[in-house]
């Protein structure tokens, strides 16, 4: 492949050619290609990375859509049959890459659509290549493909169906029919995040263009979307008058456009109307079963809906006055309809968000009854399971929260509030990696434009933190640099950014040297105390470890404060070290309580420690070929396991070695299929 070979390093090219006596094995992956160049996979990834500035995966996709290109103009077989025959098991995300790679489809190179290159230079060095050599390279790959639109070719690139809804504007002389005219937005926006086929960015991102003076192409752009919505509405007493249009943002013209003037009656039918003719226009799939959804009339009593709309106003706005207020104009859409089950979701919804950061909790009752309701009357609708999901976290049921959560997204595919709760549950109280990215992903493709600055720096914190737990750690100290430009004095990334690095390099010494930087602009701060205490415990300088430890348990205690149990077997080693054998025996007790409890996937990696330190070997060895057989668990587990002190003598045992390495191969196994799934899903 030319644009690897121009590079003059023989290394690139003896990968390239096993990629390319490989390349119609669609398994065929970073670890496989390590294993051929008889290198470990961190050594692979660091040298592919310095002569290419690509990831491993990204340069033998690359190599994979060269091939293809090639065997475009060589051979008369399919697209299809070629995307086969260069390892892909997905010729839609063949094309994807493709067009990412070369700014147009295959199908117009196969039609003579595309302008020939001028001389082998350019043919040798795709454009994407170029574009990545400045330095941009994850940017695209987590936030969405790159379309090129080539306005000198006769054939019209088929565009990604992700649209926005912007606010309509209210044409009413009377402001207070302003509610009226932003249910129609609303609904119009809730019926097309229920198809599949569409991406659709969430109202918080749109809601900042109320009013705007933005061109629509500047807006697409700033939304990562193909299509935008535009309408205007008002109410004359009975009467509903609707302009609405559909834009493409690439020419910047309507592609479709209704007027409407309809009966207040008809107000639902005109809304479903109103969805279905957008699918049609950017020929998006709807199934059966969403169109079911669309049609779904949420109540036939107009009065019920009208203080629905208002109430939502306010809902969306949740200051804890705005969801009183809220709930009462709910309860009088419940008077008017008892079985209107859109009104008791958001009631129950309401009374979780009183309630979510109070110590005491009031509304549980009110939550699970109001829910219950909402089950009764629609359990096929996204807000009934989001309102019990709701009442499930608010007891810490939180296994009894994902599936509702999960059904919920069957129903509405694009709820960002859905989308948003299962990356916490999967980060915090359910740890699952894989789906803990999958969610972020997600929900960054929805809602990247919806924040302020800071906003967006813990927006990509989150990301970074989720891309290195799976070890995709190039593209995480992108994103953590992007948190960092938004917003330098975020409270996390710099501890985020210390460890980034130390996965590109493992550079101890500066990680500790990071880390303290930090903690001395505010000593307060017992994560980063104790995490500069464990850096000097994994370099086993107990002296300076227990300088840290000492300061964070005294703080721990003042403060009664139960936080980061799973720490204190370190702590315990730490002072047994020290002399101080009875309160290092105080420290492991608590450890060993911490373990009995735990009920995470860690657990026996926990216990194997627990063993360890109590010179148990054999079974903690035992523990560690039970942990070996988990999914999903973090990156930080390949890298300071087998840093621990406590687990060096269990060099001796023959099977630990092993275990180890078990336990590595299964992290870059899923960490192959995790990629391959979520490239094929367009997140990756």
């Amino acid at each position: 492949m030319s644009n690897t070979s121009i590079l003059g390093a023989d290394f690139i090219e003896q990968v390239e050619a096993i990629i390319l006596e490989n390349i119609a094995n669609e398994q065929f992956g970073v670890s496989e290609l390590a294993d051929l160049m008889n290198m470990s996979r961190s050594s692979l990834l660091r040298k592919i990375k310095t002569h290419t500035q690509l990831s491993a995966s990204q340069f033998i996709r690359q190599v994979r859509v060269t091939k293809g290109m090639e065997m475009l103009k060589q051979t008369s077989l399919t697209v299809a049959e070629i995307s086969y025959e260069v390892g892909f098991g997905n010729t839609s995300y063949f094309i994807k890459c493709f067009r990412e790679q070369y700014g147009y489809s295959p199908g117009e190179v196969r039609k003579g659509a595309v302008p020939e290159e001028n001389g082998n230079a350019q043919e040798s060095v795709p454009e994407n290549y170029k574009w990545y050599a400045i330095g941009a390279m994850a940017v695209v790959v987590i936030v969405g493909f790159v379309l090129f639109f080539s306005r000198k070719s006769e054939s019209r690139v088929e565009l990604e169906k992700s649209i926005a809804v912007l606010p309509f504007v209210n044409e009413s002389s009377d402001s207070l029919n302003l509610y009226f005219v932003n249910g129609l937005m609303e609904s119009t926006l809730n019926n097309l995040q229920k198809i599949g086929d569409l991406r659709v960015v969430s109202r918080t991102s749109v809601a900042r263009y109320r009013g705007t003076e933005k061109s629509i192409p500047e807006i697409a752009e700033e939304l990562n979307v193909n299509y935008l919505v535009e309408g205007s509405g008002q109410r004359f007493g009975n009467q509903v008058l609707l302009n609405i249009q559909l834009v493409e943002a690439a020419t910047d013209r309507p592609i479709w456009g209704e007027q409407y003037s309809r009966e207040v009656d008809d107000v639902f039918a005109l809304q479903n109307e109103v969805a279905r003719k957008i699918a049609q226009a950017i020929k998006a799939v709807v199934t059966p079963a969403e169109l079911q959804q669309i049609e779904k009339i949420p109540t036939e009593n107009l009065e019920a809906y009208d203080y629905y709309l208002q109430a939502l106003n306010l809902y969306y706005n949740r200051t804890p006055e705005n969801l009183e207020k809220a709930i009462s104009l709910f309860e009088k859409a419940i008077e008017e309809d008892d079985q209107f089950a859109l009104a008791y979701a958001n009631v129950a919804i309401s009374y979780y968000f009183l309630d979510v950061n109070q110590k005491e909790k009031q509304y549980t009752e009110q939550i699970n009854n109001f829910a219950d309701k909402a089950l009764l009357y629609d359990s096929r609708s996204a807000e009934s399971l989001i309102a019990k999901a709701l009442y499930y976290m608010q007891i810490e049921e939180y296994n009894l929260a994902l599936p509702h959560l999960e059904k919920a997204l069957e129903y509405n595919p694009n709820s960002l509030a859905v989308v948003q709760m299962l990356a916490d549950l999967y980060a915090r109280v359910i740890p699952n990696t894989a789906k803990y990215l999958e969610y972020a992903l997600k929900g960054i493709q929805l809602d990247v434009a919806a924040n302020d600055s800071i906003g967006k720096s813990y927006i990509y914190l989150a990301l970074s933190n989720a891309l290195v737990q799976n070890g995709f750690v190039d593209e995480a100290a992108t994103y953590i640099e992007k948190s960092l430009d938004f917003n330098p004095e975020n409270y996390y990334a710099p501890l985020m950014k210390a460890y980034i690095l130390y996965a590109q390099d493992g550079d101890g010494e500066r990680t500790k040297r990071l880390l303290l930087q930090e903690w001395r602009k505010d000593t307060t701060r017992l994560d980063l105390l104790q995490e500069v205490a464990k850096v000097y415990y994994y370099q086993e300088d107990y002296d300076s470890a227990f300088y840290y430890f000492e300061k964070f348990v005294a703080a721990r205690d003042k403060g009664g404060l139960d936080i980061y149990p799973q720490e204190d077997v370190k702590i315990a080693r730490v002072y047994e070290k020290m002399g101080l054998k009875e309160q290092a025996a105080n420290f492991f007790d608590n450890y060993v309580e911490y373990c009995e409890k735990d009920q995470s996937i860690y657990k026996s990696a926990s216990m194997a420690v627990m063993y360890a330190y109590k010179g148990e070997y054999e079974k903690a060895v035992e523990q560690l070929k039970i942990f070996s057989t988990q999914d999903n668990y973090q990156y930080w587990i390949l890298l300071f396991q087998d840093m621990d002190p406590i687990l060096k003598p269990l060099e001796a045992n023959p099977e630990y070695r092993k275990t180890i390495q078990k336990i590595n191969d299964r992290f870059w196994k899923k960490h192959a299929t995790i990629e391959k799934v979520l490239a094929e899903k367009g997140l990756l």
